[in-house]
């Protein structure tokens, strides 16, 4: 049997009952069980009241750790409520790919004393990382590689990493093999290291067909390739072959959550950082604003409508049926959009295959609007005795239908060429699209043949 105590629902009614009765035993306990992200997820789903005082009992051990695993709103109210010293002390030990996500959200007096207190290397690091696209291999990449030249032997780099001990980084399945001037030349499986004879060369061992990622790569496309050529880790390159760093599957799985977050708040507008329990006015302002535009679209959906007054005073079953034409094609449009932004994202729709999949589109909007609009037609006749009414809305829906496949493909596509993300404004367009068609095809055909 499941102890509820282990779900998300039960640590949250164990945390709100011990802040309630100032149980700090409980909430120390609790959160001594869990690790950094599950600790992170704990603070998400709290109001900000209840957030700051269970931030307060986190350890500062784990602090760093959190902060990189909530979303940058609520990072932010986390960081408002440390001093300058525990910042400094909360990043000491983060790799520089971690620091760089978090140093534009520090103050900036506590990111120039982290500055300071750095030695060269590491401020030059964070500096190089700082300069990348914060989307780019540049800014995901670990720089915490271990690396070893292609004419030592095995047993001189068994000693090496004897030598180095604890220090060898966290999800290392092989060291990176460079030339004299750091050119990335392969990798030597941990593997093959201790099952070769140490006499051998790493040349004569090393692994030289490896996938390699280019610094400049954004970071959704590494993580297609993680995916299609299923990798653990991957060596990071410069232009020229220069290693500069590595990327490991616990990164990637980041960018492919963030990427699906940021894709289903897209969809409402929304972004995809947003505080679930941030306060009202400020939730309130963001959302406002894609109403609005929402708004702007129905205004003109009505002003469409307006136009047919007179046939919807005379015969009252159009504005009964209307709003059938409007919601198929809708739904058509959204199924064609979904899978087109799907694609889009993956990198599968191009200009080689778009008029290709235009046409399939169509297609299936023709079928589903032939086999739809014979249904609605007979239903209609029986409903209101009219065989034109029931044919009215089955050419409507079939216009639509047609209409919804063309735009759910075509906008998309369009939107990409302007630089405007399809899964931010795709739906909006399309829901203007198909409401306008939809009423001006079902309204116009009724003025004509039943006025």
């Amino acid at each position: 049997m499941t102890d509820t105590t282990d779900t998300l629902e039960g640590r949250l009614s164990r945390i709100h009952e011990a802040l309630v009765d100032d149980d700090f035993a409980v909430i120390d306990e609790v959160l001594d069980d869990l690790e950094p992200a599950e600790i992170a997820l704990l603070l998400e789903s709290l109001p900000l009241a209840a957030r700051t005082r269970l931030w307060e009992r986190v350890s500062q051990d784990v602090d760093g750790e959190v902060l990189l695993h909530v979303h940058d709103e609520v990072r932010s109210t986390l960081i408002e409520d440390m001093d300058d010293h525990e910042i400094v002390a909360a990043t000491s030990n983060m790799d520089t790919s971690d620091l760089a996500e978090l140093f534009e959200d520090l103050p900036q007096q506590v990111a120039e004393d982290m500055l300071r207190s750095m030695d060269e290397l590491q401020r030059t690091r964070l500096k190089e990382a700082l300069a990348f696209e914060e989307d780019s291999a540049g800014r995901l990449m670990r720089t915490d590689t271990v690396s070893v030249r292609a004419d030592v032997t095995l047993e001189t780099v068994q000693r090496f990493l004897r030598w180095k001990n604890q220090s060898i980084p966290d999800n290392t399945d092989a060291l990176m093999v460079v030339d004299r001037d750091g050119i990335f030349l392969g990798v030597l499986p941990l593997a093959r290291l201790v099952s070769q004879s140490s006499e051998l060369a790493v040349a004569d061992v090393l692994e030289s067909d490896i996938d390699t990622v280019s610094v400049a790569m954004k970071s959704w496309d590494v993580a297609t390739l993680f995916q299609t050529h299923d990798l653990v880790s991957a060596p990071v390159v410069d232009e020229n072959g220069l290693l500069l760093g590595r990327i490991v599957i616990e990164d990637i799985v980041d960018v492919i959550r963030e990427g699906s977050d940021q894709a289903l708040m897209n969809m409402a507008g929304l972004d995809e950082e947003e505080d679930l329990f941030a306060p009202i006015v400020p939730s309130a302002k963001r959302r406002a604003v894609w109403l609005g535009i929402n708004l702007m679209t129905a205004f003109l959906a009505a002003w469409v409508i307006g136009r047919f007054e007179a046939a919807l005073e005379q015969v009252v079953a159009l504005a009964v049926l209307m709003p059938i034409v409007a919601s198929m094609g809708g739904i058509a449009g959204s199924q064609t959009l979904t899978l087109a932004i799907r694609g889009l994202a993956l990198g599968q729709i191009s200009r080689t295959n778009s008029n290709w999949l235009m046409r399939k589109e169509i297609g299936i909007s023709l079928i589903n609007g032939v086999l739809w609009a014979l249904v609605v037609a007979v239903i209609a006749t029986l409903w209101f005795q009219d065989v034109r009414i029931g044919g009215i809305i089955a050419v409507a829906l079939i216009i639509n239908m047609l209409a919804a496949g063309i735009a759910g493909i075509a906008i998309p596509l369009g939107l990409k060429r302007l630089g405007i993300d399809p899964a931010l404004s795709g739906s909006v367009v399309l829901t203007t699209v198909t409401d306008v068609i939809g009423f001006m095809a079902f309204l116009g055909l009724a003025t004509v043949f039943l006025l």
